[in-house]
């Protein structure tokens, strides 16, 4: 600093810091339509990959959110470079010492570094992707975002959980393959168990016939349990990721009016009140 301030005297002094101060805001410019450029051309590529190459839309996302990261890292430093360079400073003392905050963090960053490792595993073996539904570290939800020391996961409350890599221990995804929808219902002792089976097994096959998320079934499968009151009876199906949840809300609704237009009862808990009168 003290060099750049001595190469200018009386009113080549505001000269100087009017010239910096435009370097430093022409550099600033640059910055910024670099970076919009890059990303930009770092998504059109994905585009194109996803087309030629057949990759899912979520692994897309994934690898290009992880890209842009990157780049916008390098071209942060790159920017900071070209300050220091504009006031006179040596640039190659910010790369050197880079380069032993990086050997340090090596030695000492020891999470740091598992973070790095666990999350290049993640992304190497396709754990997750960007929209599957996840169970990681002690966490459900979709996740938002993979990166390399970090994983971000929106719970179904709406809350944002940051999880440290390191802290996945196992991931359970809830979207490869079709998913399954399973509904109970019940049904008193007194009413015909097949009879209430077949009127469950129409109203499954219509339901099955009006909804496309379906995939196989449903079907009744029987008798799942005996209850103090009631007969359980299961419906089973096969349906495409996500969408289990809504199938099973269509199948409640359409077994409940099945069973209700048949004049099978759907049992409730009872109270019986006996009053004891002095003779």
């Amino acid at each position: 600093m003290e060099q750049w301030l001595s190469q200018y005297s009386g009113g080549e002094f505001f000269l100087g810091i009017a010239t910096s101060i435009g370097q430093i805001i022409l550099a600033l410019l640059a910055f910024l339509i670099t970076r919009s450029v890059g990303k930009r051309l770092i998504s059109g590529s994905f585009s194109k990959m996803e087309v030629q190459r057949g990759m899912s839309a979520g692994r897309v996302k994934t690898l290009e959110k992880l890209t842009i990261n990157a780049f916008s890292y390098v071209l942060i430093f790159v920017f900071i470079t070209i300050v220091i360079s504009i006031f006179g400073l040596d640039a190659t003392g910010l790369i050197a010492g880079a380069g032993v905050v990086g050997l340090a963090i090596g030695f000492g960053a020891q999470g740091l570094v598992s973070d790095v490792v666990t999350g290049f595993f993640l992304l190497l073996e396709k754990q997750l992707d960007v929209d599957d539904y996840v169970t990681a570290g002690g966490v459900d939800g979709i996740v938002e975002q993979v990166g390399l020391r970090n994983t971000q996961i929106r719970g179904f409350d709406g809350t944002l959980h940051f999880v440290p890599n390191r802290a996945i221990g196992n991931v359970s995804n809830h979207s490869r393959g079709n998913m399954r929808a399973l509904v109970d219902m019940s049904i008193s002792y007194e009413d015909n168990i097949d009879e209430a089976i077949t009127v469950l097994q129409a109203a499954c096959d219509r339901v099955a016939a009006e909804d496309e998320a379906i995939k196989e079934g449903p079907n009744v499968i029987g008798v799942q349990g005996l209850g103090d009151s009631d007969v359980v009876l299961r419906v089973i199906a096969k349906t495409e990721n996500m969408q289990q949840w809504a199938v099973e809300r269509k199948l409640r609704k359409a077994l409940k009016e099945a069973l209700d237009a048949n004049n099978i009862e759907i049992p409730f808990p009872h109270q019986v009140y006996i009053e004891k009168k002095d003779q």
